[in-house]
């Protein structure tokens, strides 16, 4: 009996020997011939599989709700009160001139320029007529101050875009606009080329320039990445570039929108600000990435990294007054622009960053009209998809600390900046507290839809606990199974939350599959933890937006003019 009890566990032996070398074979071996892409990607669908079958996510049904002219606010409205926008210096002569700023010059440190020079200026006790003089300067993006002016929502006396396109555009829009300065500081708008893909520019096109950066990208050599044009000079300076290096006769022929589609079908990042822009090339998501050189050159690690090739109309600060002003007011922004260009203050300029690419000129014709501008804007909005349709879940947080105020804010922005959706997109919306609720599923964004989607947002409510990662695994679910109908789109998910996950999965136990199957996650917070939804953001290079300020509306325009 004892003989028979060794010769079974000798067999038993050798059996689990044998089937644990064969488990081990296919394991070793199952990948052998495999892409690391194709692995990742089977990882990725094994894991999201095992994650849903722990999920708990339950069907909404939504109800139409009527789509009427409420919806679209006013541009008026949908910008938020001036004081969003804080003044940097804040002149107390008796006769004081405001000044919208673009923020490169009215920030601080070496972003600060215009405001040192405005401080010192204010300091000096000037008169006019027995009375003193002084200038304020409020530091406004060129795309939100274009807007208030034309809108009349809020105008102030003077405005130092970047760069003389918004001048033109604001003529064109109708606003009174005189040219008092055409250059404050010099500075130039450029693309920052890796040093690696710059050599690779050079030995294959002999130069690198806007047309060879162009053909590069248009033809899928170049990952190359840009700012929203709505909102960004440098971003709107590089559109009308490529528009015409397709045709230097007329940037909005059809040739120039054919060639304009196919140079966008390859560019990987709109970016919603320079932030996301940045950090999608810090992680290798880019080759290439649009700058002013006052910034680059006051980063080191910029300058270490990537090479600067200038483009488009140089960035030289002009100095416009607007509307008509009384002759004190005029004479006193007359004189301020005479101080700007003192010796100590193009020093202090010099100093800054700017003045450091004197004897660049733009290719770009000089007499590109301000209406071919918004134009071209247009068209951008039009065509930035290249006929890719995006395919995109809102996913809205609908626990308990989202009750009061932020859920109201949640639906009023939603319903309030859906308009800048394109109607050929597909959108789905999904809640969460402690369950995951499907309210719309996936579809084409047409009008049967945002009824839909108007209906859904209005009904939501917020109670029980917050399972912020499992409502992302659900949505990354709907995009795949979206994705197999329109193989061709382009995945997005835009989360709005508090920030506070305290149930279901971890960020760390969904982190790998949001990464490999490279959704970006725009996170939009509200009276949130932005630290937790950087994080989340930051997965795949997306943005994210602080909705406690009243500019949400408008904050969300610009990001779906960006993206949607």
């Amino acid at each position: 009996m004892r003989s028979k009890g060794i010769k079974i566990a000798v067999f038993a032996g050798i059996a689990v020997v044998v089937f644990l070398g064969v488990f081990l074979g296919i394991t070793l071996t199952q990948d052998i011939g495999k892409s690391e892409e194709q692995i990742t990607t089977e990882k990725a669908e094994k894991q999201i599989t095992s994650l849903l079958q722990e999920i708990k996510v339950v069907q909404g049904s939504a109800r139409k709700a009527a789509i009427s002219d409420e919806d679209i606010l006013s541009d008026e409205d949908e910008l938020p009160k001036i004081d969003t926008y804080p003044m940097s210096v804040q002149g107390t002569g008796q006769i004081n001139v405001e000044i919208f700023s673009s923020p490169e010059k009215a920030g601080t440190g070496t972003d600060g320029w215009l405001n040192e020079v405005a401080e010192r200026f204010n300091q000096e006790t000037f008169t006019l007529n027995g009375k003193t003089i002084s200038v304020s300067i409020r530091s406004v993006s060129s795309g939100p101050a274009l807007d208030y002016i034309r809108s009349g929502k809020y105008v102030p006396e003077a405005i130092s875009p970047s760069n003389e396109f918004w001048g033109s555009m604001m003529e064109a829009s109708g606003v009174k606009t005189e040219l008092i300065e055409k250059k404050l500081a010099g500075n130039v708008a450029g693309v920052l080329l890796s040093k690696d893909k710059y050599q690779d520019m050079i030995n294959k096109y002999g130069s690198v320039n806007m047309k060879s950066i162009t053909e590069a990208t248009a033809s899928g050599e170049l990952m190359m990445g840009y700012t929203n044009p709505f909102v960004s000079s440098t971003g709107l300076n590089f559109l009308i570039n490529t528009l015409y290096t397709y045709d230097g006769d007329d940037l909005l022929s059809q040739t120039a929108i054919n060639g304009f589609k196919t140079f966008q079908e390859n560019v990987p990042l709109v970016s919603y600000n320079t932030l996301q822009m940045r950090n999608a090339a810090e992680s290798g998501s880019l080759d290439a990435m649009v700058m002013e050189y006052q910034l680059y050159v006051n980063d080191a690690a910029l300058q270490s990294s990537y090479v600067f090739t200038p483009f488009g109309v140089r960035h030289d600060n002009p100095l416009y007054a607007l509307g008509s002003l009384p002759k004190e007011k005029h004479d006193v922004l007359t004189q301020f622009a005479a101080y700007c260009l003192t010796e100590e203050s193009q020093r202090s300029a010099e100093a800054c960053g700017f003045n450091r690419n004197e004897k660049y000129v733009s290719e770009l014709p000089a007499d590109l009209k301000g209406t071919t501008l918004l134009q071209a804007q247009k068209l951008y909005k039009e065509n930035k998809n290249s006929g890719r349709p995006i395919v995109a879940v809102f996913v809205a947080d609908t626990s308990g600390s989202m009750i009061g105020e932020p859920i109201n804010a949640l639906r009023m922005s939603l319903i309030n900046s859906m308009q800048y959706i394109n109607r050929e997109n597909y959108i789905g919306l999904i809640s969460y507290g402690n369950k995951v609720t499907v309210q719309l599923p996936i579809a084409q964004f047409d009008l049967n839809q945002q009824a839909y989607f108007k209906g859904a947002v209005q009904d939501l409510a917020a109670n029980g606990q917050t399972a912020t990662n499992d409502a992302l695994i659900v949505a990354l679910d709907m995009i795949n199974t979206a994705l197999e109908k329109t193989p061709n789109a382009k995945p997005m998910i835009f989360l709005l939350s508090d920030g506070e996950q305290n149930v279901g999965h971890s960020l760390n136990e969904v982190e790998g599959v949001l990464r490999a199957y490279e959704v970006p996650i725009y996170t939009i917070g509200y009276n949130a933890n932005i630290d937790a939804l950087k994080k989340i953001s930051g997965i795949n290079e997306a943005a994210t937006i602080n909705a406690d300020s009243d500019d949400i509306v408008y904050q969300l325009k610009n990001l779906f003019n960006s993206e949607m």
